[in-house]
């Protein structure tokens, strides 16, 4: 027969085997040293739960095992503010930071053709003024392009060229 107690310090449910009545353990929930009292303090109803429905004679082994004698009292932790993420983003390498890795990265592309104002071509310097406005360092990539486009005055199909840019923003 087992005795069955609460631990005084964390009041956790213990069951031992009679033959250690008197003695001294640890408790295994809070490491506390406790002394085993000479008899149970719970009823044998509150200990062993009593089957109801198996109308045979011969108790089941699932009702009779120690894992449905032994009653468990958990306690939940109550926070007053959020609980910490569990899983947290990684930190990108201090090398990408100091390279902008922080920031989107976008692309631009700019055709000769919206470059041309009352018959001067002014692509050289919208390339200019936008490669100037992005900077140096935040520029990846440019890309020369070709395309063709329908001309409305002339009813034709030009050939013309544009630039890509690649850059973070």
């Amino acid at each position: 027969m087992d005795i069955v107690f609460d631990c005084p310090h964390c009041e956790q449910e213990l069951a031992v085997d009679s033959s250690g009545a008197g003695s001294e353990i640890e408790c295994p929930s809070c490491q506390e040293s406790i002394q085993i009292p000479p008899q149970s303090k719970k009823t044998k109803a509150a200990a062993v739960p009593a089957e109801t429905h198996s109308p045979s004679p011969i108790p089941s082994a699932i009702n009779s095992s120690a894992a449905a004698r032994v009653e468990k009292h958990l306690k939940v932790p109550v926070r007053s503010t959020p609980g910490e993420p569990l899983i947290l983003k990684p930190q990108p390498p201090l090398q990408a930071v100091a390279r902008g890795a922080g920031r989107q990265i976008l692309s631009h592309t700019i055709r000769r053709a919206t470059c041309v104002e009352s018959g001067h071509d002014k692509f050289d310097e919208v390339v200019s003024k936008f490669l100037n406005e992005v900077g140096e360092p935040n520029i990846i990539a440019t890309h020369s392009v070709s395309y063709t486009h329908l001309d409305i005055s002339s009813q034709k199909l030009l050939n013309d060229y544009g630039l890509l840019v690649i850059y973070r923003g």
